[in-house]
């Protein structure tokens, strides 16, 4: 340890300096002098609130409201909303910036009820050859079974399935799910 002090003699003062800056810093925090910056308890409670929401919502209602979700993304040149009766697996159809066009199925399910398998089926069979996107989501206000995770994990491309933790993660300022 001498050795390396002599050898180094700037790089261990600064590492000393930093560990007692830490050091009493803990010790400031432990004893209610300092208290650090905390959420506000509205952006804690907020994941919960924008779940119960989506959940809320006529299937519709959802589909239009992830639409205008994607819009925020400065990535999303379109996300039009083509969802309804016959509409092979494609809710929202997103051409984005760079070119790439990503279908969406919206699944907005009550806690309870899981996105099954036929569900992965049913997008993996339509979003590249009817549809000529480059990728496909499935989001869903609850989770998918394990069924349907299996299904997706043996596909040569896996879709990417965003279920409720993961919408709330996006709902409250995260990444979008087409990001890279």
């Amino acid at each position: 340890m001498v050795a390396a002090i002599r050898e180094y003699p700037v790089t261990t003062s600064v590492v000393a300096a930093l560990a007692l800056a830490a050091a009493i810093l803990l010790l400031l925090v432990r004893t209610g002098r300092i208290q650090l910056p905390t959420l506000p308890t509205a952006a804690r409670t907020d994941f919960t609130h924008s779940i119960a929401v989506y959940q809320h919502m006529t299937g519709t209602q959802f589909e239009h409201a992830i639409a205008d979700l994607a819009r925020r993304d400065a990535s999303v040149r379109t996300a039009t909303v083509s969802g309804g009766t016959n509409d092979r697996a494609l809710d929202v159809l997103l051409q984005l910036t760079d070119g790439r066009r990503i279908a969406i199925q919206c699944k907005r399910y009550a806690p309870s009820n899981r996105v099954g398998a036929p569900v992965i089926y049913a997008v993996n069979g339509t979003y590249r050859a009817y549809h000529r996107c480059d990728q496909a989501l499935i989001i869903t206000t609850s989770s998918f079974t394990p069924d349907a995770q299996r299904a997706n994990a043996e596909l040569d491309h896996p879709l990417r399935l965003i279920d409720g933790r993961a919408l709330g993660r996006w709902v409250s300022g995260g990444r979008p799910p087409w990001g890279t």
